[in-house]
C-alpha cells in the first residue's frame, strides 16, 4: 500500500477541509522525509498542515483525514 501526503487549509467552516495530495510514495522513510521538507519550507504565516496518510488507494487516504474525530479524555493525572 502507498503512502500519500496531503497538504491540509482549513475550509469555510470547522467542519471542511481542502486537500491537496503532494505526491505520492511506496515507502514510509520517503514519505517522511518529503513531508518534513515540504513543512520546513513553509512561510511562517502559513496555517496548513502536512500529513502522511497509509492507505490502500487515494481515496481511502483522503476520508480518512476527513474522519471527525474525537478528543481523547484527559485524567485527572495527565494534566
Amino acid at each position: 500500500m502507498p503512502y500519500y501526503v496531503f497538504k491540509i487549509t482549513q475550509g469555510p467552516t470547522a467542519i471542511l477541509k481542502n486537500l491537496d495530495l503532494l505526491d505520492e510514495f511506496e515507502s514510509y522513510k520517503e514519505a517522511k522525509n518529503f513531508a518534513r521538507d515540504a513543512r520546513a519550507g513553509q512561510p511562517a504565516d502559513d496555517d496548513s498542515q502536512v500529513k502522511v496518510m497509509f492507505a490502500d488507494n487515494r481515496l481511502q487516504a483522503e476520508e480518512q483525514l476527513m474522519e471527525k474525530r474525537e478528543e481523547p479524555i484527559l485524567r485527572e493525572w495527565e494534566k
